[in-house]
């Protein structure tokens, strides 16, 4: 008896965010994911797999069957950065994975526990020469774009701090903000409300350029590391 194809999708779309909830992935991820729900007429389903810097998520999506029901939210941590951190990759981006559509670029924002008695880049500079391993700066996971613009920073302003990796820049930040570390280079979504409510101070973003959604914050070349420039 002949069968004929079926249609796409025939069954829930899965989306895998290789993070944990809260994060700028994630947000992007649910807006989207709500957007492409109504576009299919099907259920669209976010699925957070944190670990690995992104790497856990995305080797589920690789070893995923490849009808198009199983779809990876990637960064530039898990698709290019990780390959060269990691001796051995659970997955190879480029064979393992198909790209679909590019999201976009974003500058990361520093920011500052309120409780850290700085108030700019260079006073965060000073403050950290003063006190050499003494500040702990967390992050989404280890490898991913927020620790090399930390790394970045340690690098060209001469100073040593304490890196803390997490499953994701949502519970990264949840510590951030219960004063567990001092500061975090966070991507701008999830750390902006935090900022405008003052439960955490933004000292600059990574960009070249101030960023249209807070103009009036400077850039870290601008206020006091002068060619720093890191873009996710």
């Amino acid at each position: 008896m002949p069968a004929g194809a079926q249609g796409f999708p025939d069954k829930p779309v899965r989306v895998i965010v290789p993070f944990a909830p809260g994060g700028s992935t994630d947000i992007v991820a649910r807006i989207t994911a709500q957007r492409l729900s109504e576009r299919l007429r099907t259920q669209v389903v976010i699925d957070n797999r944190g670990g690995g810097g992104g790497n856990i998520g995305s080797d589920l999506v690789a070893k995923a069957p490849p009808d198009g029901h199983t779809l990876l939210v990637g960064t530039v941590g898990s698709l290019t950065i990780n390959p060269s951190l990691y001796k051995r990759m659970p997955y190879d981006p480029l064979k393992d994975l198909t790209p679909i559509a590019y999201y976009g670029s974003t500058p990361n924002i520093l920011v500052v526990h309120p409780s850290l008695p700085v108030k700019s880049v260079r006073e965060l500079i000073s403050f950290a020469r003063s006190k050499p391993g003494q500040l702990n700066y967390a992050s989404a996971g280890a490898g991913g774009s927020v620790h090399l613009a930390a790394e970045l920073f340690k690098s060209m302003a001469q100073v040593t701090m304490i890196h803390v990796p997490y499953k994701g820049a949502g519970p990264a930040l949840i510590d951030l903000l219960g004063g567990h570390t001092q500061l975090m280079f966070s991507t701008m979504p999830p750390a902006l409300p935090f900022v405008v409510g003052s439960r955490l101070r933004a000292l600059g973003v990574t960009g070249a350029r101030r960023s249209p959604l807070s103009p009036d914050l400077p850039t870290i070349a601008e206020s006091g590391l002068r060619g720093y420039q890191i873009t996710k």
